[in-house]
Formats: C-alpha cells, sequence, structure tokens
C-alpha cells in the first residue's frame, strides 16, 4: 500500500483528497428502535415540494433572496453547532478536543481487538474493525479539507494539528502487527466467517489485503525497507509534479514568423523585434494551433515537448523507486502491485483492454486525419511535405477545420443564457427526483455550520427513506479559492450500533443525546424500516464559477428588478457540475451498514462510473427539457444548439481518444518493468510506445516523458478513465436508451439496484454484468477487460 506525502502505511490507503478514499475498519449491528436512539424519524416532507424547488433555484441564482434566506437563523440567534454540526468544531480548540476524543475511542478498539479470544470475539472482528477505520477517516477526511478550505488561519492550523495528530497513531498501528493476526485468526475460522454478512467478509477481505500491500506480513527489515521506499516516493512524486520544467524555455522568432498568431499576444512577448516565446503554456498552444509557418511550428512542437534532463531524472527516480517497493512487496512489477485489487487486476488485462480500444478507435481517427490532410494538401501555403501529416501539423490544421464548423454553426456563447446555475440545481434536483426518486431540499444553517457565506445546504431527501445525505455546496469563485472542481466525502455511510449509543450515555458535553454524541454531533438518520440509526454521508461540492453583475434585467419567474444577472454556466461548465454531482449520487445512494464500502469506496477503476455516466444527463434533450430555460425570457432550449456544439466537439474526438490511449499504454510501459536497471532509457520507452500506439509518429529528439505528471497520482491505473468511459458508454445505451429512457424510473431503478446503492460492498464485474444484464462479465478477467474495449469509448 502506497503512502501519499509521507503517509504511513497502515489500514487507511487514501483518506487525501488527491486520491479515491478509502478508509478502513469496523460498524455494528443493525438492531436498534428508534425510541431507544431518542431520535425522532426525519421529516423533511414538504406541503408544496414545488416552494422547495423554486426555493432551489432562487438561493444560487438571487443573491438578495439567498441573504434572507441564509440569515433567518442568525436574525433568531441561533447559537452555533459547530462546522458541519460537529459539535466539537465550535472554535479552533475543538479540533484539538475532537482528535483527542476519538483517539480514545480508537485506543479501546485496538484493546478490544487485540484482547480478542473466542469465536464470538472474533465475529464482531470485521465490524470493529471497520468502526475503527471509520472514527479515523471522521478526523483525517474532515480536518484534510478543512485544512485546505477554511479562510481563517487558526481554523487552518489547528485542523492540520488534528490531520498529524491522526497520522501519528496512524504510523503506531503501522508497527501494530497484532491487529493483523488476529484478522487473519478470524478469516480462519469457518464459524466466524459464516456468521458475518456479505459485506463483513468483503470488509475483511479488504482489510487483509491492504494489511498485506502494506508489508505487515514481511521481517521488520523489509517492513522498514518498505516505509522507507514509500516516503522516497512521496517525496520523489512531490517533486516531479512540482518542479517539471522544459530543456529549453523559451525560443526566440522574428515577429513575420509567428504570422497567423494573435496579433496581441506576439506585441505582449516581443522586444527590439524579437519575439521570446516560452516553450510550455498558453502562447506556445497558441502558436501550435495558429502559425502559419510549419517550421517554426516544428521548432516549436520540438521545445515544447522536451523536457529538461533534471525533470526526466526525477520521472525515471520515481519509476525505479517504484520498481523497488513492488519488489520488497513480492510483486513482480509495481503495476502488478497496483493493479491487484482493481477491476483489471493484471498489467496484461489492461493492455488487452488498451489494444481492443484501439482496435475501435483506429478506424475514426485515420478518418480524422485524413481530413486535417485533406486541409493541409489545399494550404497554397504550406510546402512542407504535403503528402504527409507531422506532429507539428496535427493542432493547426485541426484548428482550421473546427473554426469553419464553428462559423457555420450558431455561437457556442448562446448555450449560456439557458444554463443559470440555480436552473441547473432545479434540473438536477427534478432529474434525481424522475430517475431515482431524490429530491434536493435547501436547508438554512445557523452560523459556523459553513466554511464561507456563500456555501449553501442541500439536504437529500429519498421519497421513501426520507433524509439519506448532506451536500455542501460551494460553488461560487472567491480569490484564493482552489479553481479546480472537486467532491469530497467528509462522512460516509454505516450503521451505528446500540453498543455505541451505550457507550455515549449518558451524553458528555456538549452533546445533548446518546445518539448524538455517537456521531459528533453531524447528521444521522433513523431507518424507517428497521429503526436503525445511521450516519448519513456529508459530502463537499466544489466548483469555480464566475459571479456576474452586469445587468439588472428582470427573471420572469418572480426575480426583482434590482437582482443582477444570475451566474451564467458555459455548457462545459454544466457538464462538468454534473459529473461531480455523479460523485456525489454514488456517496447518497451508496448507503451501507459498513463504512469501508459505502459510496465511492469502491475499485478506483470503477469509480468513474457514475460520474461519466451523469454527464450523458447533460446532453441528453430528454433531461435538458426538465430545466434548460432562458433565464430572461424563460424560453425553453432549442436543442439544435446543443446538436451544433456536440457535432462540433465530436469532429476530433477519436484523436483526443487515441491521445489518451498512448498516455495509458505509458504508464503501463513505465510500471510494467521489474526492477530498473542503469541502463534503462525512459525517453527510448517513450517513442517506442508512442509510434507503436499513435497514428501520427513522434518525431526523433522530443522527450516529452518528463511532463507526465499524472504518473505521480495515477501510477499504472491511468487507464481507468477510459475503462469507465466504456462501461458508462455501454449503460447509456443499453439501460438509459441512449437517452430515450433518460428520464424513466425504471431505467433509474436498474442503475441503482445493480450498481449504486452497494458501494464498494459488490465486486464492479458483478455490477457491470448486473445492470448490463451480461452474466459472461460477471467474473472479470482479461476476457472481459478485452469485451470493454471492443465497445469503444464513443457516444
Amino acid at each position: 500500500m502506497l503512502k501519499r506525502l509521507q503517509r504511513p502505511a497502515w489500514i487507511c490507503t487514501r483518506c487525501l483528497k488527491t486520491q479515491q478514499k478509502r478508509c478502513k475498519i469496523g460498524v455494528v449491528e443493525a438492531a436498534a428502535t428508534a425510541q431507544r436512539l431518542l431520535v425522532p424519524f426525519a421529516n423533511h416532507s414538504s406541503p408544496n415540494a414545488s416552494n422547495d424547488d423554486r426555493t432551489l433555484r432562487m438561493i444560487f441564482d438571487s443573491q438578495p433572496f439567498w441573504k434572507e434566506f441564509s440569515q433567518r437563523t442568525r436574525l433568531q440567534n441561533v447559537k452555533s453547532k459547530g462546522l458541519f454540526q460537529n459539535r466539537y468544531l465550535t472554535r479552533p480548540e475543538g479540533f484539538q478536543e475532537f482528535a483527542a476524543n476519538t483517539l480514545q475511542k480508537c485506543r479501546r478498539i485496538v484493546a478490544k481487538v487485540l484482547a480478542a479470544s473466542t469465536a464470538d470475539d472474533f465475529k464482531n472482528m470485521s465490524r470493529n474493525l471497520d468502526r475503527l477505520s471509520d472514527l479515523l477517516c471522521r478526523v483525517i477526511d474532515l480536518s484534510d479539507f478543512v485544512r485546505s478550505t477554511h479562510p481563517d488561519p487558526r481554523i487552518q492550523a489547528a485542523a492540520s494539528q488534528a490531520y498529524g495528530q491522526m497520522f501519528e497513531y496512524m504510523n503506531v498501528l503501522n508497527t501494530t502487527t497484532g491487529l493483523n493476526d488476529q484478522l487473519k485468526k478470524a478469516m480462519s475460522m469457518p464459524e466466524v466467517t459464516q456468521s458475518w454478512t456479505g459485506e463483513e467478509n468483503i470488509v475483511a477481505q479488504i482489510l487483509a489485503k491492504d494489511f498485506s500491500r502494506s508489508a505487515i506480513d514481511l521481517p521488520e527489515s523489509s517492513r522498514q525497507k518498505f516505509v522507507e521506499l514509500s516516503s522516497e516516493i512521496a517525496e520523489v512524486g512531490t517533486e516531479f509534479v512540482d518542479s517539471m520544467a522544459p530543456a529549453k524555455s523559451y525560443l526566440d522568432f522574428p515577429s513575420s514568423r509567428l504570422k497567423g498568431m494573435d496579433p496581441t499576444v506576439v506585441r505582449q512577448l516581443t522586444k527590439w523585434g524579437t519575439v521570446t516565446l516560452p516553450t510550455v503554456g498558453t502562447p506556445a498552444t497558441m502558436a501550435l494551433r495558429n502559425v502559419e509557418d510549419p517550421d517554426a511550428r516544428r521548432e516549436i512542437y520540438m521545445a515544447s515537448r522536451t523536457a529538461s534532463k533534471g525533470s526526466i531524472a526525477q520521472m525515471e527516480k520515481l519509476v525505479k523507486t517504484r520498481a523497488e517497493l513492488a519488489h520488497v512487496s513480492g510483486y513482480d512489477t509495481f503495476a502488478h502491485m497496483a493493479l491487484s485489487d482493481k477491476m483489471a487486476k493484471t498489467p496484461d488485462a489492461v493492455n488487452r483492454f488498451l489494444e481492443a480500444l484501439v482496435a475501435d478507435n483506429r478506424p475514426r481517427v485515420k478518418e480524422e486525419l485524413l481530413d486535417l490532410l485533406e486541409l493541409k494538401k489545399a494550404d497554397a501555403h504550406n510546402n512542407n511535405f504535403p503528402t504527409e501529416l507531422n506532429a507539428w501539423d496535427r493542432d493547426y490544421y485541426k484548428t482550421q477545420l473546427l473554426s469553419s464548423l464553428r462559423s457555420k454553426a450558431r455561437t457556442p456563447d448562446r448555450l449560456s443564457a439557458y444554463f443559470s446555475l440555480g436552473t441547473v440545481m432545479q434540473g438536477l434536483s427534478r432529474l434525481f427526483y424522475r430517475v431515482y426518486g431524490i429530491r434536493l431540499v435547501p436547508h438554512e444553517t445557523p452560523p459556523g455550520e459553513t466554511w464561507n457565506d456563500d456555501v449553501r445546504r442541500l439536504d437529500v431527501i429519498d421519497e421513501n427513506d426520507g433524509h439519506i445525505a448532506v451536500v455542501y455546496c460551494d460553488l461560487f469563485a472567491r480569490p484564493g479559492k482552489a479553481p479546480n472542481p472537486a467532491h469530497f466525502t467528509l462522512r460516509c455511510s454505516r450503521l451505528i450500533s446500540t453498543s455505541e449509543i451505550d457507550e455515549s450515555s449518558p451524553p458528555p458535553a456538549p452533546f445533548s443525546s446518546p445518539a448524538e454524541a455517537a456521531n459528533d454531533g453531524m447528521a444521522t438518520t433513523v431507518d424507517r424500516h428497521t429503526g436503525s440509526l445511521y450516519q448519513l454521508p456529508t459530502i463537499a461540492l466544489i466548483c469555480d464559477f464566475q459571479t456576474h453583475s452586469l445587468s439588472s434585467a428582470l427573471f420572469s419567474s418572480g426575480f426583482s428588478p434590482a437582482n443582477p444577472r444570475p451566474t451564467l454556466l458555459t455548457f462545459t461548465e454544466v457538464r462538468t457540475l454534473f459529473h461531480e454531482m455523479g460523485h456525489a449520487l454514488h456517496s447518497i445512494l451508496g448507503r451501507t451498514t459498513l463504512q469501508n464500502v459505502s459510496g465511492t469506496r469502491c475499485a478506483t477503476d470503477f469509480a468513474e462510473l457514475p460520474s461519466i455516466l451523469m454527464e450523458n444527463f447533460a446532453t441528453a434533450p430528454q433531461s435538458l427539457a426538465l430545466f434548460a430555460r432562458h433565464w430572461e425570457t424563460d424560453a425553453e432550449l432549442p436543442y439544435a444548439l446543443v446538436e451544433d456544439r456536440l457535432r462540433v466537439e465530436k469532429r476530433m474526438e477519436a484523436a483526443e481518444t487515441e491521445a489518451q490511449i498512448v498516455l495509458a499504454a505509458l504508464d503501463q510501459a513505465y510500471h510494467g518493468v521489474g526492477r530498473v536497471g542503469d541502463g534503462w532509457d525512459s525517453t527510448r520507452v517513450y517513442l517506442d510506445v508512442v509510434n507503436r500506439w499513435a497514428s501520427v509518429p513522434e518525431p526523433q529528439g522530443t522527450a516529452w516523458q518528463g511532463f507526465f505528471g499524472h504518473l505521480f497520482g495515477y501510477g499504472a491505473t491511468y487507464y481507468a478513465y477510459l475503462f469507465d468511459r466504456a462501461i458508462a458508454g455501454r449503460v447509456w445505451q443499453e439501460v438509459f436508451g441512449a437517452g430515450e429512457k433518460a428520464v424513466e424510473r425504471s431505467a433509474g431503478q436498474r442503475m441503482r439496484e445493480e450498481v449504486l446503492m452497494w458501494g464498494g460492498g459488490r465486486d464492479g464485474w458483478r455490477c457491470v454484468a448486473g445492470v448490463l444484464g451480461r452474466p459472461e462479465l460477471a467474473e472479470g478477467g482479461e476476457a472481459a477487460m478485452e469485451e470493454v474495449g471492443r465497445w469503444g469509448v464513443e457516444d
């Protein structure tokens, strides 16, 4: 198991936001009644659901409305209940108290696990370890999010301290081999394993694999070597990503050689008649797309595709250290190690998937390249090998082709008028209700519950189960905020046992009931069918949408003349929001009794399926008809505008897919070798891979691998996005009828029952087999990977 940022190797493998989170350790029997738990059923029924629907739009589209809505509890002098309703977090010092009390609970569980001696003791092993994991993740996930998001430096520092304290404890657990020994004993006793539920068996298997991957079974010297190598990988990888640089930072040209490039940009880069062009970044990209001189483009291409010797050395060190880590851990290669708990399982399976995908994609690539070659032949200014397409020609002629298509189509900017942020959020709620029977309901927040006054809280209400999740939406841009869209699960679904309630009776300060204390005051619900108490998934959704204040036109649906224009999303931003809400949907509906398998805690090459599938809803006329209306006139979106946009986007889609296939193959090539010798040449590997997998050869002299920063975060798993795109495309075609059934409950129910509700509690292949009605795929394997590759990734 790998550590990121010098992270210890123990059980939690992905608590950091840069990784697919998957914290480990126990849950409990679902035996409590609502009366015993002293928690009433959540009642979010609305006498007027349409009022919730309108409010949802207004809190995002009208700042005056939001100000009034958000200040209601403040005007009532409601006392702070803490950040995310966590009762400890009403002040910075509360993070230390939160961590300290959590550590006490962890130590009691560890003592109980180590003391287990009877069959009855071991029957609780999987649930106890899952609870231990949950306690750790409660502090780690939340503190990591807060320290990187909260604007108050005091709270950032307090969260960082709590975060560090938990990792220090994780280091202790990393040396506690008794936890692994006790889990092995439990798994070796038929009387115990036969008493476990399906989830308990899966969690035990996950934890056992993670113990094994963290080298806990190895001798002490090897275990120490594992820790050292893991720390070195974190350091080298971070340095590699942070210090990537080209071999040549600038190129000098007479301005005449950059004809075709935006003159304004050229003037900004010109001094004394010479243009000094950076070889990486936006200016270089613009030059490759627009400069008419093919020789100038060639110089720019070569420089922009050649990393510095230092960057290449760091990349090679990362690969070599990972290969050594795999050897210490008993794996043939790092790819074998990284893929052992993925759907792919082996590097050979990944390569069979990629080869099948290439076979499906290459005919379309050839058609696209022929169109570009025709443009090159017709170029009167070009005398540079007119019968062949060079690597430095692709972006130039692609830009010409797409520009001609856009000029014939309506301007894409017209789409934004139909996508105010409030309208899109309203549409997501309507879509979710029709497809999955859930809706988004705005909820007032007392002071201190959110990290910024612009954050909106939405409760997720199921038509049968009531309150099932909390989503905090931080969607507007502001100074200092990270620009990248993201989904964070701050707390997972998990059943809270009656014994946990009993531990908190009488409730300690600052809690008002044992049930509240059992979940630190954060959101819970009582299952309407079993009477059991569940901690609710608590999710943070982050985007960076720009606000507008240039217009004071009226909203037809009740906005006052004083209201400014709402935030209008580009079509790309709409799909981004749908993508992130797809992750949230998985967290919301993946309600399990054990947190190790809840929501997105599944195999990393399965985690993108719900989010990629959601992108299809953003372009389907059936779902757009639910909400896409002009912000001023309330006119329905003419779908022809969307069709024009999609037609342009898809024009060179196969070439983009091929580029991703090449990177996935390169990732496998680098991580699919054993211990790397001194004679290993990453540049030779790079050129061999590109010229094997790509339709346009890469010129000798380039060394782009020093810019491949995703090697660090995706080591041996870069294929996963393509893999999930292929599966999502087939689900969209066969389950949702390529959009014909996009708003039908039967299709949504099938997706929910076969995929979403399981979280990581069911093997991904069984989910795919179930939702597609393809039982032959249930066991996975190389043939199944090849079959998915044959599906392709085109809609």
